[in-house]
């Protein structure tokens, strides 16, 4: 009776531990695929930036941590210019009018050299092997071998800029 007491206490301890921060990147069957059309018209696959250290977020323009940490975002790649690394940012909106909305914003408001890759998850030839996301933001950092490395739920924590760093 001890085992199975003990072993439901263990179980309810693991859903109640935290999900946020890093997690161990599951090991994919293949390298991670995005592909569909960027904001500007353009088409994109994330295999293409094979060779560069790759961060992928899944967002929202209703999730206010995700819109919070867009500056940070912005400063780091332009901080980053030069080298190998990209970013790409899957708006995971219900309606493109509010990426459209949210785009109008930016434009007027973010310097060019600031702006980086992003597309619509609801775009009808956009396709992703990350599946859905349970929380927003969901970053994951693709190596230049194009091997996620690392998974991170809610606030991109410093120590994913380090590995990223590390990374480059």
């Amino acid at each position: 009776m001890n085992n199975i007491l003990s072993a439901l206490l263990l179980s309810a301890a693991a859903l109640w531990a935290p999900s946020i921060g890093a997690q161990p990147a599951a090991a994919p069957a293949a390298p991670p695929a995005v592909s569909g059309t960027t904001f500007e018209g353009k088409p994109f696959q994330l295999a293409s930036l094979k060779g560069k250290v790759v961060l992928v977020m899944f967002w929202s323009t209703g999730c206010a941590v995700c819109r919070d940490k867009m500056p940070e975002l912005r400063q780091n790649y332009e901080g980053w210019n030069g080298k190998p690394f990209e970013m790409v940012l899957v708006s995971t909106d219900r309606k493109m009018q509010d990426v459209d909305d949210y785009e109008k914003i930016i434009s007027r408001t973010v310097p060019t050299k600031q702006r980086f890759v992003q597309l619509w998850a609801g775009n009808a030839d956009y396709k992703d092997s990350f599946g859905p996301q349970a929380q927003l933001p969901s970053t994951f950092i693709v190596d230049k071998a194009g091997k996620v490395v690392a998974r991170y739920q809610g606030r991109i924590p410093a120590e994913a800029w380090d590995k990223i760093a590390d990374l480059l």
